[in-house]
């Protein structure tokens, strides 16, 4: 039986990262993956991607999209033994807009010190990615020990 977790739990989870596998299906319908780097602003993942990048083309054709974010996990004293990351999964729907059009307080969390360079936020877009359903994690709130049973290690819990 999945763990229940809170959506709570599962949200500081996923604001305490910023990397995450964003998936989303091409025109032809083929699968395609790529690594992203992510804040989160009113329970939404920012992303952003220039206007002309093959993820923006492939989400303005289809915003069905999935987040998968790994959790690195180690043993403090023996950082040399190998865990398996946890995880949180979701599907969610992606929205495309231009990055100039966002608050300069949203500019500065994503571009960082860039978000003064007003030509290259003016050829980027910001993808917000809204959580739909539910989570499903691997690991999230259990100890490292309990990861090695993976009826104890998986979790389920509402996005709102």
């Amino acid at each position: 039986m999945p763990l229940q977790l809170s959506s709570q739990q599962v949200w500081q989870a996923i604001e305490n990262e910023l990397f995450a596998v964003l998936g989303m299906v091409t025109a032809n319908n083929e699968a395609r993956t790529v690594g992203v780097v992510y804040v989160v602003r009113d329970r939404k993942l920012i992303i952003t991607t220039g206007q002309d990048t093959w993820k923006a083309r492939h989400i303005v054709a289809n915003p069905h999209v999935s987040i998968t974010i790994p959790i690195a996990k180690r043993i403090p004293v023996m950082p040399w033994i190998k865990i398996p990351a946890a995880t949180i999964t979701f599907s969610g729907v992606a929205r495309i807009s231009p990055a100039q059009d966002a608050p300069p307080d949203l500019l500065r969390a994503v571009f960082r010190q860039m978000a003064d360079d007003a030509a290259m936020v003016a050829r980027s877009c910001l993808i917000e990615v809204t959580p739909q359903k539910e989570f499903v994690t691997y690991g999230v709130g259990v100890p490292i020990m309990r990861m090695r049973n993976p009826e104890q290690a998986r979790g389920r819990a509402p996005v709102a």
